[in-house]
C-alpha cells in the first residue's frame, strides 16, 4: 500500500468503479460522463447530462492558507475548482454550453464564519461572470449549505452540473492504433486567465499537502486533518505556505499559491476544437484522478506510448522533492502538468496545436497509439520509463 493510500484517498477509485460496475452505463458507455435520454422534454434527438464533483480535500489546504494569512479570495480559487471539475469532465463528452449549477456547501460552522460563505458566494459569481464574457451560457439555480460539524472536519464545497444537448454533438471516446497524442498543458497564463498557473488542479491535493507543508501546521491545525491518519504520514514537509520558490525565469511564488492555483477550465478551447475537428477526434480524456493513467478506462486492445510530455512544471517537483514519492507514482496520481489529452488523426495533430497556442495554451505531440495484445500505456520520461495496465 502507497502513503496516498494509507492516508486514505485512493488515485484510481477502484472501489468506487467496483460498486458501480454494475449500473447502466447510459447511451453512450464510452463518453467520458454519463449520457441519459432527454428525460427534460422526452426529445429523441437530444439527452441529458447531469455531473457532480467537489474541489476535494483542497478546500483543507484553503483553510489553512486563509487562517494563516486572512485572505479570503483563496475561496474563489476553491469554488473554480469544483465547478471546473463538473464542466470540463462534461466538455470531454462534447457539452461544451447551456449548464445549470447547483452548489453544496457543509461546513464545521465552529470553524467556518459567515464571511467565508460570503467569499464563496462571491467567488461563485465571478466565475460564472467569466464564463459568460467568454460566451458561455452558465445559470446558477440555487444550493443547499448545511452547518454539519460532526461529519465535516472543516468545509466541502461542491456542484452539480446539468445540460441538455443534441445527441450528433455528444463525443464518444473510440481510439485506435495510429492515432497521435497531443497533450494541452495545465500551466502557465491561457489568454482567459490573470496570473501564472501551477497546474495542479484539484487532485493528489491530500498527499500534497502532507508531503509539502511542515509539522507546524499538525500542532495549530489539528482540525485540517483525518486524526486517524497514520502519525509519520502527517505534515511531514518543510515548506510553509508563505514561503517563496522560484520557478524559472526570475519569478517567484508562494508555496501556498502554487498549491492552491485554481483549476484550470478548457472550455474556450474544447468549444473551438469541437467546431474545427469532431470528425477526426477519437478521445478527449481529462487527466484528474489517475494522473496519466485515467485513459486506462477507455481503451482495449491498444497501447498508448507517451514519450514526448511536456517538461514537469516545479509545482510536481517540489511535491516529489518533498515527499520522495517514485516517479512512477507520481504519474499515476497527478496531472504532472498536462491535464487534457487529446487522441487524434495525425494530419490534423499540428492544427491542434496551434488553435492550443493561440488561446495561451502550450501543447505538443506526446505520443502515439499502437495496436497491442492487452491494453498498457508507457511513459517514457526523464524520471523512468513506467508501464500501466
Amino acid at each position: 500500500m502507497n502513503t496516498y493510500e494509507m492516508r486514505g484517498v485512493s488515485s484510481t477509485k477502484e472501489e468506487v468503479h467496483h460498486a458501480i460496475r454494475n449500473l447502466d452505463k447510459g447511451l453512450y458507455s464510452n463518453a467520458f460522463c454519463k449520457i441519459i435520454p432527454d428525460l427534460a422534454a422526452g426529445d429523441p434527438s437530444f439527452c441529458n447530462v447531469m455531473h457532480a464533483d467537489t474541489a476535494g480535500t483542497k478546500t483543507a489546504l484553503a483553510y489553512l492558507y486563509w487562517r494563516e494569512t486572512g485572505d479570503l479570495s483563496v475561496w474563489h480559487q476553491i469554488v473554480q475548482d469544483a465547478i471546473v471539475m463538473n464542466l470540463d469532465d462534461m466538455a470531454c463528452a462534447g457539452c461544451t454550453d447551456s449548464f445549470v449549477l447547483s452548489s453544496t456547501i457543509g461546513r464545521n460552522k465552529r470553524l467556518v464564519p459567515g464571511e467565508v460563505l460570503s467569499a464563496l458566494i462571491q467567488g461563485t459569481q465571478e466565475f460564472l461572470g467569466l464564463l459568460r464574457d467568454l460566451g458561455f451560457e452558465v445559470n446558477l439555480a440555487g444550493g443547499e449549505t448545511a452547518d454539519v460539524g460532526d461529519i465535516v472536519r472543516v468545509l466541502d464545497v461542491g456542484f452539480t452540473a446539468f445540460s441538455r444537448i443534441r445527441r450528433d454533438a455528444v463525443f464518444e471516446n473510440k481510439i485506435h492504433p495510429g492515432a497521435s497524442l497531443v497533450v494541452i498543458s495545465s500551466s502557465g497564463c491561457a489568454t482567459w486567465e490573470s496570473g501564472y498557473n501551477s497546474g495542479i488542479g484539484c487532485n493528489g491535493l491530500t498527499s500534497a499537502r502532507h508531503d509539502v507543508l511542515a509539522r507546524y501546521y499538525a500542532e495549530v491545525y489539528p482540525e485540517s486533518y483525518d486524526p486517524t491518519m497514520p502519525e509519520a504520514l502527517i505534515y511531514r514537509g518543510s515548506r510553509r505556505l508563505t514561503d517563496r520558490m522560484d520557478i524559472g525565469d526570475g519569478k517567484s511564488y508562494t508555496v501556498g499559491s502554487l498549491l492552491l492555483s485554481p483549476t484550470r477550465t478548457y472550455l474556450p478551447f474544447l468549444r473551438n476544437l469541437f467546431k474545427l475537428h469532431q470528425a477526426r477526434l477519437q478521445g478527449i480524456i481529462h487527466c484528474t484522478g489517475g494522473g496519466l493513467t485515467k485513459v486506462l478506462r477507455f481503451m482495449d486492445g491498444i497501447r498508448i506510448v507517451k514519450d514526448n510530455l511536456l517538461p514537469v512544471p516545479p509545482v510536481f517537483s517540489l511535491i516529489q522533492k518533498e515527499s520522495g514519492t517514485p516517479w512512477s507514482d507520481m504519474y499515476a496520481v497527478y496531472n504532472m502538468g498536462q491535464r487534457l489529452e487529446l487522441y487524434v488523426a495525425p494530419e490534423i495533430a499540428a492544427e491542434v496545436i496551434g488553435l492550443a497556442a493561440s488561446l495561451g495554451l502550450e501543447a505538443t505531440i506526446a505520443g502515439r497509439v499502437e495496436k497491442a495484445p492487452q491494453r498498457e500505456i508507457i511513459v517514457e520520461s526523464g524520471y523512468g520509463s513506467f508501464i500501466y495496465r
